[in-house]
């Protein structure tokens, strides 16, 4: 195992310093700032997809093209590690082809396993327990739309899911007071709570009622009720998360000047409502593209 080389499997893996870094680099790629430039011409990076995947796919791929690498789509169906070989072996032989690698997986545990054996950074493209490179994104927008992050009021409503727990380690490392609305036992994982708590000297508290959580709020954040592999509980989680739509009602009780984030895809009528996703207040589709941006600079960054 290499011990010189960064992943990026959860937030806590870049100081406060790097991630300010990241963001003012990417708003500069973002502009058109070296755009013929091609920083890491003759690399190889791989996305080893578990999951399907529109956003993640397509901003990496092109991110990667206009960097001047090459990407290497592997679906484990069509790869061995689909008919048993070990996470152990595929990590030891793909480090001796790529340069780095983007994983969207399943369970965490396999992204720890083969961040363990892997020579070659490994990237967290998504996992049941964290979402980095998506807050990463929203970090992003939130500056470019509201201005320095630290002291900024973000509210999170819904399901304490992956993406939840990541913004929680981005709200900790950046000094935004974060409210988090949602109901009784589908909190964010405790011990992501417990460390954001116990670092960040800013405001992360989680509400049951929504209308609290969202109170003077300049960035209202929501996502799915139900995430890919959870289909069996849809009717009991739309059942208990009904009091949790983001709409014109409940956005009324934000700043006025409040934008609201989605990490897509959305299940319009349910957490939102068309009237705010394509309303004025929304910026969901810039947080969209904002990953490819962001995504450009963290491999610029892992691979320096």
């Amino acid at each position: 195992m290499n011990t010189t080389k960064r992943d990026f499997l959860t937030v806590w893996d870049l100081s406060s310093e790097e991630i300010d870094s990241l963001l003012k680099r990417a708003i500069e790629l973002k502009s058109g700032k070296d755009a013929n430039k091609c920083p890491l011409i003759g690399r190889s990076i791989g996305l080893l997809f578990e999951k399907a995947s529109t956003r993640t796919r397509v901003s990496f791929e092109v991110g990667i093209y206009q960097l001047g690498a090459q990407s290497i789509y592997m679906n484990p169906k069509e790869i061995q590690i689909g008919r048993g070989e070990t996470i152990h072996d595929t990590a030891k032989v793909l480090s001796r082809y790529l340069n780095a690698i983007v994983i969207r997986t399943f369970s965490h545990h396999t992204l720890l396993e083969f961040a363990h054996y892997s020579s070659i950074p490994v990237i967290n493209g998504l996992s049941d327990l964290h979402h980095p490179c998506q807050a990463l994104a929203d970090l992003m927008t939130i500056l470019e739309k509201k201005g320095p992050l630290n002291g900024t009021r973000l509210a999170y409503i819904g399901d304490g899911n992956n993406v939840a727990n990541s913004l929680i380690e981005a709200a900790a490392r950046t000094g935004i007071h974060m409210t988090i609305g949602c109901p009784k036992g589908y909190e964010p994982d405790p011990d992501v709570l417990e460390k954001a708590t116990s670092v960040s000297k800013n405001e992360i508290v989680v509400m049951k009622e929504a209308k609290d959580a969202v109170f003077k709020a300049d960035v209202v954040y929501t996502d799915v009720w139900v995430s890919m592999g959870q289909e069996k509980e849809a009717a009991k989680k739309k059942m208990k998360f009904s009091r949790y739509q983001i709409n014109s009602k409940l956005l009324s009780y934000a700043d006025r000047d409040a934008i609201v984030l989605h990490c897509l895809p959305a299940h319009r009528g349910e957490e939102i409502t068309d009237e705010v996703i394509d309303g004025p207040q929304s910026a969901v589709f810039d947080q969209a593209e904002n990953r490819m941006h962001i995504q450009k600079a963290l491999l610029e960054f892992l691979l320096k």
